[in-house]
């Protein structure tokens, strides 16, 4: 099975991307931790970013497309994934679609995860991220066992810079603009599926596999 995982920042897409990858067996592909992968071990497309992000810039959709591109087509991920904050734009989405298409391949499902503005920021304020491992805890959802270290690698625990209410507002605003011609791409291809994210992360996990199973009981994959 090979699926889309769409929603806002704060929706909890890496909670229930790495559930479903469990659960289905599916290798979870997140575009972030492969360019930060790319920077740590220097590799040649990380090479390439670095110069943009240096700059401030966005990383050209060409860019992040060749680096999706390449682990998708590693072994690993031939009998199924599920991609996590991938595609962003249409731009990207069609470049998806062609290449999988070139190799006989197709998006079975996109799960698009959606929530209030106001649960988004209660999320996201209260988000810390182990300055070692990247591990991410919440001050009332998921707290560390000891305020401020990391439960895996004691490290230290910090709130981005990001996580603010005005910052939040500000990219929940960017993303809808962008997601909206996404959606509506998938949702052509009758390929989209709505779950409500306001709900606690574990009863939006079942809901999502339930729709799953189905869909696979109806159209099975390889």
């Amino acid at each position: 099975m090979r699926l889309i995982l769409l929603g806002s920042p704060g929706v909890g897409k890496g909670t229930q991307a790495k559930a479903l990858a469990k659960s289905l067996n599916l290798v979870h592909i997140c575009s972030g931790n492969l360019l930060r992968q790319a920077l740590n071990e220097k590799l040649p497309l990380g090479q390439e970013a670095k110069g943009f992000m240096e700059k401030g810039e966005l990383v050209p959709d060409g860019l992040v497309n060749r680096l999706v591109l390449e682990r998708i087509r590693q072994e690993d991920a031939k009998s199924g994934f599920i991609l996590d904050g991938y595609p962003r734009n249409l731009e990207q989405a069609i470049a998806l679609d062609k290449a999988l298409q070139d190799e006989a391949r197709l998006i079975d499902q996109v799960i698009n995860l959606q929530a209030s503005t106001e649960i988004i920021i209660q999320r996201l304020t209260g988000r810390r991220i182990c300055s070692n491992c990247q591990a991410n805890f919440h001050i009332k959802n998921m707290p560390s066992k000891i305020e401020g270290i990391c439960d895996y690698c004691q490290g230290k625990l910090l709130q981005r810079s990001d996580d603010n209410e005005n910052t939040i507002t500000n990219r929940l605003k960017v993303y809808l603009e962008d997601s909206a011609p996404l959606i509506e791409f998938y949702a052509h291809q009758n390929k989209l599926l709505h779950f409500d994210a306001n709900l606690e992360a574990n009863t939006v996990f079942k809901k999502i596999l339930v729709e799953l199973n189905g869909y696979l009981k109806k159209c099975p994959r390889d």
